[in-house]
């Protein structure tokens, strides 16, 4: 039911207007009313009405003000302004205030029951466009670990697209010119129960994630992979022209209190390794090489290691951190390798997911005019991003993909015989009966008519 608040000084239009309603209207509104502004003011606060009638000529505080002060309050009210012909100058001033209805007094009975009904189908049509809005607002945050994790492989792996890249970092509203790694080293449990296991690798994700992005807040862009076997990577990334050496301390500090955490928290020593600041994503990558080697250079649990430290021990001849990490790289590589499997793995399969949707979708959309951009907004994915996947991923494109399934419907129609042809072009989802014959001999090698010969010869 909906709320309709009358705001007149004259109790006779109130109640006429009110009789209006409940007679030709019957459930839809539940009735306020309002003797003046000051009134109307204070119950559109209370009740929260969908609909307000208003005369601009009233006591006091007058219908526009009243209607200024709660369009304020509530900018989501329908307003419809009444006033008696000689008052009508005034109500082009409610344009102002975003009124596009009004009703000169006496109204007929017609008159206001199209305007009410005309303004509720608004009001159901904007509570639609909401919660829509929600839906996908709620399937994209839904979406975002996938281009997270999707992120984290390109920070990790040689192959790079730089459209896709782009994407990437429109989505999660990054910039990728700089950036350094941390890998975060956790001791293996020894737990016999494969389920065991899980739930717990799956509890310290959450920890390290959750404080990881509670503690950087907006201060940098921030990249969690997934827990690669007994091994999590954080990326830090400037922000705003950020220097060097205040994302090298942010990433101190956060080494610093994800060891703290870890321990207090899950009663976990774990070992840090802190890449230096690089530019663009090769040098970024080079960071999470450093980060590699150096979360496992002094093999103590509990230990922060940053890579440039470690450089500075070689200066000094107390190391050779440069020469070891060049030693090791076989090694590392192979822990990187790992890594982007499992999350090359986990890409793939959030992937399917996404295209059992949309495939799920065309299949019962694929009669009607349907377009890739339909498709690729329904599973909430940049159209050309899409495009490349669906092709990688089925080896057809699209349009083929479309193509096919509507051409294998008018063959089954065809061999029913229940239809014309022109009624099946139409069925299969085409507009021009020429058009379908072309597209049909193409796939087929044979005309629909054709097709049809031969079946009932066979």
């Amino acid at each position: 039911m909906y709320r309709l608040l009358i705001a007149d000084d004259e109790a006779l239009e109130r109640e006429g207007i009110e009789w209006i309603v409940t007679r030709m209207m019957p459930n839809i509104f539940e009735v306020l009313h309002a003797e003046n502004g000051r009134v109307a003011i204070q119950k559109a606060d209370e009740f929260r009405p969908h609909i307000i009638l208003m005369d601009i000529r009233m006591p006091g505080i007058q219908g526009l003000e009243a209607l200024k002060e709660i369009k304020a309050q509530n900018p989501q009210i329908k307003m419809v302004v009444v006033t008696a012909y000689e008052y009508f100058e005034y109500a082009k001033e409610a344009l102002s205030l975003g009124v596009k209805e009004y009703l000169i007094k006496p109204a007929k009975r017609e008159q206001v029951v199209t305007l009410l009904q005309r303004l509720v189908a608004e009001i159901d049509q904007d509570q639609r466009k909401r919660n829509e809005e929600f839906t996908m607002r709620d399937k994209f945050i839904q979406l975002l670990p996938l281009a997270e994790t999707e992120m984290a492989l390109v920070f990790m792996s040689d192959q790079v697209n730089e459209t896709e890249v782009g994407h990437l970092a429109d989505i999660l509203e990054l910039t990728i010119d700089k950036g350094c790694a941390l890998v975060i080293a956790l001791p293996e449990f020894g737990l016999t129960s494969e389920k065991e296991l899980g739930m717990e690798k799956k509890k310290i994700y959450e920890t390290v994630k959750n404080f990881t992005k509670g503690f950087i807040k907006n201060r940098t862009g921030c990249v969690v992979s997934s827990m690669v076997h007994w091994h999590m990577v954080i990326f830090l990334l400037e922000k705003a022209h950020m220097k060097d050496e205040v994302l090298r301390e942010e990433a101190f500090f956060l080494g610093t209190k994800l060891v703290e955490t870890l321990h207090q928290q899950r009663s976990i020593d774990a070992t840090i390794g802190i890449g230096s600041v690089q530019a663009d994503i090769e040098g970024i990558r080079r960071s999470y090489f450093e980060a590699v080697f150096a979360s496992t250079y002094h093999k103590k649990w509990g230990n922060l290691c940053r890579f440039e430290d470690l450089q500075i021990l070689t200066v000094e001849g107390q190391g050779e951190a440069s020469d070891k990490f060049i030693a090791n790289n076989t090694t590392d590589r192979t822990y990187v390798e790992l890594a982007i499997k499992r999350i090359r793995d986990e890409r793939e399969q959030r992937t399917w997911s996404v295209l059992d949707s949309a495939i799920t979708f065309i299949k019962g959309k694929f009669q009607e005019d349907l377009s890739l951009e339909d498709v690729a907004e329904h599973v909430h994915l940049n159209p050309h991003y899409f495009s490349k996947v669906f092709k990688q991923q089925t080896g057809e494109t699209f349009i083929d993909y479309v193509t096919r399934l509507r051409i294998e419907r008018a063959k089954e129609f065809i061999r029913d015989g229940q239809f014309s042809l022109k009624e099946v072009c139409y069925l299969v989802g085409y507009k021009d009966p020429n058009y379908f014959s072309r597209v049909f001999k193409k796939v087929t090698g044979l005309t629909p008519t054709d097709y049809r010969i031969n079946y009932n010869q066979a």
